[in-house]
């Protein structure tokens, strides 16, 4: 049985431990209330603009929009995977991780593929791997905001333009609840207009009178959906971050809980014993001395 003092030496170490994991669920919880606003302010501004593309789908035969929907022969593919900057959020950069990694050994078997990390923990998993890096955007949590999100999506615009990639997909935390995390992997470019298509129930399209002109709206338009899209996925992957640290820590506190539990117990058998053992000692001490 461990001794007074090593038991002393856990409990005061388990101690430190559940407070500042109990902090940390609510600096996570604080943090998860902002990116939870954001994101769900953030998505009926993106599911209307994919509805206008929707509804302008007819006029993307232009040429001057085909390239946005172009299909090529896949040889160079771009990853965007998105995780955190920290750790001690339970699987959520883990997850993330296998699935590029997934994509990376099997869909794209044999291509050339570039990993695009943006927070820290993809790029880490990645660096131990043969793919290609590139780690121009991998700090953007640091200061997030839109203007870094679109940022992003210029860069990833001019890649698919000139050619330099020919499929770009997205790998992130959709976040539901903080609960809840949906892993999910999206073809960002070209463009799939089935993901965009808006039916009425009828079976019959509106017919609309454009100022501009429908294709001048799209060569607007079509850029700035993408660019959302992307800013999008990482708010969801923001607010699924500080979820996911928030219930991860919940659980260490209630598992350093049942272990202070479990060492007060201890602890307490180890007094006793050594108790004992002491009037033991007394007894027997005091037996010899009469006996002598």
């Amino acid at each position: 049985m461990a001794n007074l003092k090593e038991v002393r030496t856990r409990i005061t170490s388990v101690t430190s431990t559940q407070q500042i994991t109990k902090a940390m669920k609510l600096v996570s919880a604080t943090k998860l209330r902002r990116a939870q606003n954001a994101i769900i302010q953030m998505r009926p501004y993106a599911e209307k603009l994919n509805g206008i593309l929707g509804n302008l789908a007819d006029s993307v035969e232009v040429d001057s929009l085909k390239v946005y929907f172009e299909s090529r022969k896949v040889n160079n593919v771009l990853l965007v995977v998105i995780t955190s900057d920290r750790g001690l959020c339970g699987g959520f950069n883990s997850n993330v991780a296998k699935l590029a990694n997934t994509l990376v050994k099997e869909k794209y078997a044999g291509k050339n593929i570039t990993v695009l990390p943006i927070g820290k923990k993809g790029g880490e998993f990645f660096a131990k791997t043969n793919v290609n890096m590139d780690y121009t955007f991998r700090d953007t949590f640091l200061n997030l905001s839109g203007d870094a999100g679109f940022e992003i999506g210029t860069f990833l615009l001019d890649a698919f333009k000139t050619k330099k990639f020919d499929a770009i997909e997205i790998v992130y935390n959709q976040f539901k609840n903080a609960a809840t995390l949906i892993l999910t992997n999206e073809s960002f470019l070209p463009i799939n207009l089935n993901n965009f298509g808006v039916k009425a129930k009828n079976g019959k399209k509106n017919d609309y009178i454009f100022e501009p002109s429908d294709v001048e709206i799209l060569e607007e338009l079509i850029p700035r959906i993408l660019k959302t899209q992307l800013y999008r996925a990482l708010l969801d992957s923001f607010a699924s971050e500080h979820g996911a640290r928030m219930v991860a820590m919940d659980k260490a506190t209630e598992n350093a809980g049942d272990l202070l539990k479990s060492l007060k117990v201890e602890y307490n058998r180890a007094r006793q014993a050594a108790i004992t053992t002491e009037i033991s000692e007394i007894v027997s001490g005091a037996a010899a001395q009469s006996a002598g």
